[in-house]
């Protein structure tokens, strides 16, 4: 296959760009390298194309593999034709490959096998070329035998013949395969009388058509959780007709034989495979749309600014056990841990001694900040929390998602990390540090169990990984790493590092120090081609080379320094904020012009000047900063057309939860987003976003509370 043709039509690139990735990705270059210092291979193309484009790369790759496999298959039976390779040749899906290898493809004995090993299959023939009108009986005679005991066998074994060879036709199946994309409807039941989540889907139907990737799932859900059936409902006139004009001759003796087959088909073969092929494309449509809110979401999460220059303390809130607590400094290290007692009605004593210690803590370490987990015994312990504030003058808090928490806990990371200390009280740690640094803290769980998306356990787990993986690894060299302090998970995400590298330079780091950059060849295992990768990622602030606490690479050290001469600045300036003019000062003097004259590309040199106007720039502090509250609501004190600034927690197909500085997040459904048609939430909002809304409705029984952010629309 042309890769560069069909990869840059489908992503409107211009073929030498596809080659160019392509060249790139087979060399074994990382995808944030390639998008951040080959731009000039490349022509500038974006981080995520390059992964649309290595996804689609690797499926052209398996379907030629697959093409390969298919035609020696064929080969090896006597089958393969110049006929049969031209069109395994323009075959452009699996799907295609498959229906041409169908016919020919080891079944297992099915009643079509017994009727050719019968003797049968010359009569099928005759069956469907036959078009004189011929006495079909009469031929069926012919092949009556101690087997065939009479001419009704003899037909009926010819139908099972021409059934199968019917539901074998490549062409006709695309055609009803359109057919039921056009037409085919999804239809749902259930027992009315159990009641469960899936209750809307009792009596449902949608078209195959419009039907939404997050209904998919959750009838998926319900179906194989048993409170739903499940129907494709197809115009059976229409697709009768489709198949009976490919081989029912009117004017044939057997025309009526073969309608039977033909009918025989339909039901047997043909409608119950296209249904479970269709099936399992809508859900293979859905996974990809949830796997794609997912990754979003994550991104969005990853990259919500850190809470810099505070001491936190953190609040894993519990019930019978007590609510863990944790302090860190503005670094995240541990400065002291408890228990507090608060969250139970009663307990008068314990309560006054939590609040004691809870002060006690927050003096004595200078906290500003407390982060208190969203799960199990959260609301209580908000409510406590906000009760002491008024003494505590300065400290605010904020509800920090405990997603995967438990998960990090009790994981061997955070057993080394932290070997004298409790599930729980890690847990607290973690939470502490998610305000501080949610991307440093939460590269340490597995994405899949941070939870900001919809279904995402009856998601095909291999690519929600991959793309989660993926997510997690262009956020972090995004935002760069600080290589003298930076966790083992941390780096791992660095391109070109990875686990086994990671620790290898952790160990280095703590012998011996990483005093620049270029010290990391000193890492046992990091080789050349890992410093390439890598090296732009990594951010030696103390190093005696200003640059190494840029993203400029050192492989662009010489124009940059040349670059700092020729525009009269001192590299120390880097050190002290960058030099915010030599924007201005390069473009007098003319891009194009410097680029000529450094050697280097328009694109590397427009990011080098970037990098020496805001050195070591991180992308997240431009971002609104999270909300942090002093006071605290109940979902009683909530009344419709309420004003209120809320922080966006997930957004999915149907609208975004809301952060409301109440226990239970508010939805804004996709209808309340705004005053206009919005085809997707995530168009409008992304995870941590703030907004205001105003309140719709609120079901206290339920927990359910209804926004909006169109100020009046209910």
């Amino acid at each position: 296959m042309d890769y560069e043709s069909v990869l840059s039509r489908e992503l409107d690139l211009k073929p030498w760009q596809v080659r160019a990735v392509i060249e790139l990705l087979d060399a074994g270059n990382t995808i944030p390298f390639i998008a951040r210092y080959r731009k000039e291979a490349h022509g500038s193309v974006d981080d995520q194309t390059l992964r649309t484009l290595s996804e689609r790369l690797e499926y052209l790759r398996g379907l030629d593999k697959r093409r390969g496999e298919i035609e020696k298959a064929l080969h090896e039976q006597g089958n393969l034709t110049e006929e049969l390779s031209e069109k395994l040749s323009a075959a452009v899906t699996l799907t295609e490959l498959e229906d041409i290898y169908r016919p020919y493809r080891p079944k297992r004995r099915t009643r079509a096998t017994v009727a050719r090993e019968l003797g049968l299959e010359p009569l099928a023939n005759w069956m469907l070329l036959d078009r004189s009108r011929g006495d079909v009986t009469a031929e069926a005679r012919k092949y009556i035998n101690e087997n065939v005991p009479d001419a009704e066998t003899a037909l009926a074994g010819a139908r099972d013949i021409i059934a199968e060879t019917v539901s074998d036709d490549a062409a006709l199946r695309r055609d009803l395969r359109e057919l039921i994309s056009r037409e085919g409807v999804l239809e749902t039941s259930g027992n009315a009388e159990t009641e469960s989540v899936y209750r809307m889907y009792y009596e449902y139907a949608e078209s195959v058509a419009k039907i939404a990737p997050h209904r998919v799932l959750a009838v998926n859900r319900g179906e194989r959780e048993g409170f739903l059936k499940v129907f494709l409902r197809v115009p059976d006139d229409k697709a009768l007709v489709q198949i009976k004009r490919a081989y029912v001759h009117p004017a044939g003796g057997a025309a009526g034989e073969v309608a039977k087959a033909c009918e025989d088909s339909w039901e047997r073969l043909l409608f119950p495979s296209l249904e479970r092929e269709t099936r399992s494309e809508l859900t293979d449509r859905a996974n990809a749309g949830a796997i794609e809110v997912f990754a979003r979401n994550l991104r969005e999460l990853l990259m919500q600014p850190p809470v810099k220059g505070r001491v936190i303390l953190g609040v894993d809130p519990g019930f019978r056990t007590g609510c863990k607590l944790a302090v860190v400094d503005e670094s995240g290290k541990v400065l002291e841990t408890g228990v507090g007692y608060f969250t139970l009605p009663g307990m008068t004593e314990r309560r006054e001694q939590a609040a004691r210690l809870i002060k006690a803590m927050v003096k004595r370490h200078g906290v500003t900040a407390i982060a208190i987990g969203n799960g199990t015994a959260s609301r209580e312990s908000e409510q406590f929390i906000a009760s002491l504030l008024p003494e505590l003058p300065g400290v605010a808090y904020a509800i920090v998602s405990e997603a995967g928490a438990s998960v990090y806990s009790a994981s061997p990371l955070a057993a080394e990390e932290f070997p004298d200390f409790d599930v729980s009280l890690r847990s607290a740690v973690s939470i502490a540090r998610r305000l501080q640094d949610p991307l440093a803290e939460l590269v340490k769980i597995e994405p899949r169990a941070i939870g900001v998306g919809q279904y995402q356990h009856d998601l095909k787990q291999t690519e929600l990984t991959g793309a989660l993986d993926g997510v997690v690894e262009q956020c972090v060299n995004d935002v760069g790493v600080e290589v003298s302090t930076a966790s083992a998970p941390l780096l791992a995400r660095v391109a070109g590092i990875g686990p086994a590298l990671a620790k290898n330079i952790v160990a280095y780091r703590e012998e011996n120090g990483i005093p620049s950059r270029s010290a990391l060849k000193k890492v046992p295992k990091l080789g050349p081609r890992a410093f390439e990768q890598c090296a732009g990622f990594l951010r030696v602030a103390a190093s005696r080379e200003p640059l190494d606490a840029t993203a400029v690479h050192p492989e662009s050290y010489a124009p940059a320094k040349a670059l700092l001469d020729k525009l009269g600045f001192d590299p120390a300036a880097i050190r002290n904020g960058g030099v915010p003019e030599i924007a201005d000062r390069a473009k007098s003097y003319g891009l194009e012009s410097l680029a000529a004259e450094l050697n280097v590309g328009l694109p590397t040199l427009t990011d080098i000047l970037s990098e020496l106007r805001r050195p070591g720039r991180d992308p997240r502090e431009e971002l609104p900063a999270p909300v942090l509250r002093t006071d605290v609501l109940d979902i009683k004190d909530l009344k419709p057309g309420m004003e209120l600034t809320g922080t966006v927690r997930n957004v999915i197909d149907f609208g975004a939860f809301v952060d409301i500085g109440v226990h239970q997040d508010g939805l804004v459904h996709i209808s309340r987003l705004s005053d206009r048609f919005v085809k997707h939430p995530s168009d409008l909002v992304k995870v941590g976003d703030v907004v205001k809304v105003w309140v719709v409705d609120v079901d206290p029984a339920r927990g359910r509370i209804a926004l909006t952010m169109v100020k009046g629309k209910n």
